[in-house]
């Protein structure tokens, strides 16, 4: 059964990803704000489709869309079953999160290795979910049991805890890291750029010519190794257009100030 309520102010731009990304699944959630808040964690890591199996206070609840801050569209387009095996009836693959697994026989895995596995499934076309246990007791022996795959968080093993959000959003980060378009290290250059080799040429052929007239390059012998370090540092990282302007200024100001204090003299 599909219910739709609108948020406030209509909420963020977001729209259904591809059909076979995998599908949260709360089980018995019992507070409106949890179910809001998880669909907060879930838009930060690009996941859309969000199922409720028997929310103890029913749905729609506008408690959530308050606690969602604008994940509107995740909220109105949740569906609600009464059961965990009609939750599930579509899908191919179901993952089961579990801080403590006992007597229960199954492949566990981290939320790390589990989002590759969910990425590989949705390449295949195959549409696979993740369990959520209830805020007090998590998932009870009969949920794990419709399970393929657990998961297990590596966390401090004295201290486990997480709410139901902090735990929708560990899986929807590491879900979000598994596509190859987003880098492990950039550089934040703001309104300015990485420097081009061109940019970074004229800046050392007018470095050079100061350095020639100042004398400091007058030693013939080492003259090549003094500029072969000096494209070496240059070289070595990202510099970037207005750290090269800044630079230049530098260079000239210096000259000017020698030639300033030649004159004088």
């Amino acid at each position: 059964m599909r219910h739709s309520m609108t948020g406030r102010n209509g909420g963020a731009d977001l729209a259904p990803p591809a059909p076979f990304d995998p599908v949260v699944i709360l089980v018995r959630p019992q507070l409106a704000e949890n179910i809001g808040t998880t669909a907060r964690a879930m838009a930060n890591g690009g996941l859309f489709h969000l199922r409720l199996v028997a929310p103890r206070d029913g749905w729609p609840q506008p408690r959530a869309w308050y606690a969602s801050s604008g994940a509107d569209r995740i909220l109105e387009e949740a569906t609600v079953f009464e059961t965990v095996d009609d939750a599930i009836a579509d899908l191919h693959r179901v993952f089961a999160t579990c801080p403590r697994p006992r007597h229960v026989i199954k492949p566990v895995m981290t939320a790390r290795g589990a989002a590759a596995e969910l990425r590989a499934t949705s390449s295949r076309k195959l549409k696979s979910g993740i369990l959520f246990g209830p805020e007090r007791a998590g998932l009870d022996n009969e949920d794990m049991a419709r399970a393929d795959t657990l998961i297990r968080y590596p966390l401090n093993p004295r201290f486990m805890s997480l709410n139901l959000a902090q735990a929708v959003l560990v899986m929807a980060y590491e879900w979000y890291l598994t596509e190859d378009t987003v880098p492990e290290q950039y550089l934040m250059t703001n309104e300015t750029h990485v420097a081009t080799k061109g940019e970074v040429e004229n800046f050392m052929t007018h470095l050079l010519q100061d350095l020639d007239e100042c004398g400091f390059l007058h030693h013939e012998q080492k003259r090549p190794g003094m500029i072969r370090n000096l494209r070496h540092l240059f070289a070595r990282g990202e510099v970037t257009e207005q750290e090269l302007r800044t630079l230049h200024g530098v260079v000239s100001e210096l000259s000017r100030a020698r030639k300033i204090r030649h004159t004088k003299g």
